[in-house]
């Protein structure tokens, strides 16, 4: 018997052995019982009710509720993520509305049984403390994303600008409380205590969501990026010091009394920028990557934050102040913080913070307004958290130097409030000085002032051109410079398509020039992995273009609709040709015989991409996808789609001509052969046009005379297997692409490494059309 064998045999029988020792056990014991008199409880229910009964049970458990909630949150917090990405908005906004989707304004109003089983009152203290754990994981990572460097450019003016915008609305939101205070303060609070958070509420600006969309617009590295994001940081560093002492001042009720309170925590900032900073920066310095950051190593930053957040509730001041500080004083290496980070935004952001957006929304009943007079104070509220916010960004702004364009860019910027909003308005409503009817208004406030960002920026740059850009632009049409956009997802696919533009692109009287754009999908790519990306995205592309001698700029961005951010730096940027490719997974090498059924069923073709890894399946028909056609279809210039099929170099060229528009191509091969005399290039007239087109014979004569055997003519209908295979590489329009496939030609699918061009006007002239 083999020792295999052998082993199934001993465990079949200590099974066996196993089950009859139960089996009697279970018998004795029922005897035991019936001696007893003891009986089941289930007594004369059936099993089908006591099942339902257990689960009803188990359902209304505390843990089983919050788990339930949790799925409910989660759920409809990502559908309007993704509705409000889908139309160029922060994700933030989806999900405080989801909140207010899930609360007492919609859900309780429509189907109060459902609100009430799901967010029983009973239910809400779990809740309520799962989502403060959160938001102190949250403000850890604010911490973390302001750096004291970006804080230090541009001092004075960032330093001038942030205390600007927080004093002006400050003082303003204190002059509206002066008029609102008598009709909406609660009986238990001061006018000192329901100025001040009014006061505050007006002045913060959502750090992180500016970041976020000065990463978007891809504003980083830009002046403007650089400015908005300082002042952002000392805004949010003042706001969060400026909120202790509100919040000391409210719990005591006057200056005077919270002396001790604003004394004490002084000492906590002092100690924990003067004393733990400097300790734990020697401390990170040693754990820069994830193989020495161990879990003992981050148990004891974490301790550090729970420490913190400890201490500060303790003084009273809110426990997100020390996490915020905690979170502040982490070492400044970046791959430090990019390690911190990584184990803890994923956890706070995408499960935790939801939960808060669901508590907050619990609390904003949108009923509360009630009457027109109502309304008119919360409009009265968001004009003057708009007017203060960019008024006191704009005037300091201009007054520094900076031009209108700028100016105003930086006062939409600055008046994002979103979730930090948020989190002082929950403070000021739990402390019993704002009432719930200015809470809803608070919230409508900064859901308006977060959601108005992105397309007012977009309406100022429409407003106000880019002047340098502008000039740049006329200086490289005067120099005849030919500005191509080559989009990139894979470093490797990127060299190839650099070597592409190299030799298709860059003639002799026009000078090239190329960026290189590299994206990535989602804007809540966190800013720090910025930097990461980007240097793995150009690293090679940068080598190959030394190696090409191209001298290339470089872009990188991130975006939640890739495509239609592409369109719009191509079309706003003014370049002269769009290049990209045509996708990886369905360009290999054949191996199977025309196939018609696994054709029309794309979704086939991947299962066997995957099966047949290298010998990927190719169909022609499915080259042009939905993102490729959106390209074509909406960018202002030529869009060249490569087609990787092996490529390696361009020296045996084939150029296929199905109609009279195609004779752009023969511009293209001039160029070619102008600029690369080792290229041979042939034209394949399928549709015999040479003696029949005017402007097909006089391209193809100039070629003949100007090349000799460089250039070859055919005439054909047909180009078969063995003929394709002399090339290795090929230029087609994309309105003779399209025919060609709907003809559905066999023999496509043994193409060579192809480019096919959507030939647009040029602003170059026929004389050069490319």
């Amino acid at each position: 018997m083999q020792k295999k064998d052998k082993s199934w045999w001993v465990f079949t029988l200590i099974l066996i052995a196993s089950t009859a020792i139960a089996y009697i056990l279970i018998r004795k014991g029922g005897a035991i019982d019936a001696e007893l008199h003891r009986t089941a409880a289930s007594g004369s229910i059936g099993n089908f009710e006591l099942f339902k009964n257990l689960t009803w049970q188990n359902l209304l458990e505390p843990s089983a509720m919050i788990l339930l909630q949790i799925i409910a949150i989660l759920v409809v917090s990502r559908i309007f993520s993704a509705l409000f990405a889908k139309i160029n908005q922060p994700t933030v906004i989806g999900e405080i509305l989801a909140g207010i989707v899930l609360g007492p304004s919609l859900l309780g109003l429509f189907f109060p049984e459902a609100y009430n089983f799901l967010f029983s009152p009973n239910s809400l203290d779990n809740l309520y403390i799962i989502s403060q754990i959160g938001l102190v994981l949250f403000m850890f990572t604010v911490g973390m994303d302001l750096n004291m460097s970006e804080m230090k450019e541009n001092f004075k003016s960032t330093f001038i600008i942030s205390q600007s915008s927080i004093v002006v609305p400050f003082l303003m939101g204190m002059i509206l409380a002066f008029f609102i205070y008598r009709d909406f303060a609660p009986e238990n609070s001061n006018f000192t205590s329901f100025a001040l958070f009014i006061g505050i509420s007006m002045s913060i600006t959502a750090f992180p969501v500016l970041a976020r969309i000065v990463q978007e617009k891809g504003l980083t590295k830009s002046h403007l990026g650089t400015l908005s994001i300082g002042s952002a940081a000392i805004n949010d560093v003042t706001a969060w010091v400026l909120l202790v002492a509100v919040i000391a001042i409210a719990q005591t009720g006057s200056f005077a009394s919270s002396v001790y309170t604003l004394f004490f925590t002084t000492i906590y900032i002092v100690v924990m920028l003067f004393v733990i900073r400097p300790f734990i920066k020697k401390i990170g310095a040693l754990y820069q990557n994830e193989e020495l950051m161990n879990k003992s190593i981050f148990a004891f930053f974490i301790l550090i934050l729970i420490a913190s957040a400890y201490t500060t509730q303790l003084l009273g001041i809110h426990a997100l102040f020390g996490a915020f500080m905690a979170g502040l004083i982490m070492p400044p290496m970046p791959k430090f913080r990019k390690i911190m980070i990584d184990k803890i935004e994923d956890l706070s952001v995408t499960l935790l913070l939801p939960l808060f957006f669901v508590y907050t929304g619990l609390k904003t009943e949108i009923g509360l307004l009630n009457t027109p007079e109502l309304w008119i104070i919360c409009l009265l509220i968001v004009a003057v958290a708009i007017v203060g916010k960019m008024a006191g960004s704009i005037i300091p702004a201009r007054a520094a130097g900076e031009n209108w364009r700028d100016s105003l860019s930086l006062g939409a910027l600055m008046n994002t409030r979103g979730l930090m909003e948020l989190i002082v308005l929950n403070i000021g409503l739990e402390m019993g000085i704002l009432p719930p009817v200015v809470f809803v208004m608070l919230v409508i406030m900064a859901l308006v002032t977060t959601f108005m960002t992105t397309p007012l920026l977009d309406i100022i740059n429409r407003l106000f051109p880019d002047k340098v850009a502008q000039a740049e632009l006329l200086r490289q049409q005067a120099e005849g410079v030919f500005k191509t956009l080559i989009s990139v997802g894979n470093p490797a696919g990127g060299r190839n398509l650099l070597r592409v533009a190299k030799t298709v692109l860059d003639g002799v009287t026009n000078k090239l020039d190329v960026e290189v754009l590299h994206m990535t999908a989602g804007t809540d790519t966190h800013p720090i992995y910025s930097e990461q990306y980007s240097q793995k995205g150009f690293a090679e592309i940068l080598a190959e273009a030394e190696r090409l001698n191209i001298p290339i700029t470089t872009d990188y961005r991130v975006a939640d609709i890739i495509e239609a951010e592409i369109v719009r730096k191509v079309n706003s940027e003014n370049f002269d040709f769009l290049l990209v490719g045509g996708g990886q997974a369905t360009t290999q090498k054949a191996i199977l015989k025309e196939s018609q059924f696994f054709e029309r069923f794309p979704i086939l073709n991947k299962v066997f991409n995957k099966l047949t890894k290298d010998n990927t399946l190719f169909f022609p028909g499915t080259l042009i996808k939905d993102k490729t056609r959106y390209f074509i279809e909406n960018s202002n210039c030529s869009v060249g789609v490569f087609v990787n099929r092996d490529f390696k170099s361009i020296s045996n060229t084939l150029i296929l001509i199905e109609e009279e528009t195609d004779d752009f191509l023969l511009r293209y091969a001039r160029r070619i052969m102008r600029s690369n005399p080792d290229v041979k290039i042939e034209v394949l007239d399928l549709e015999t046009l040479y003696g029949k087109s005017e402007r097909i014979t006089a391209g193809i004569d100039m070629l003949t005379e100007q090349f000799g055997a460089q250039f070859k003519l055919s005439q054909s209908h047909e180009c078969t297997k063995s003929y394709l295979e002399k090339f290795n590489f090929m230029m087609v329009s994309y309105q003779s692409w399209d025919f060609l496939v709907s003809q559905e030609i066999s023999t496509l699918k043994h193409i060579p490494s192809t480019l096919i061009i959507n030939k647009k006007p040029s602003r170059f002239g026929k004389s050069n059309d490319v």
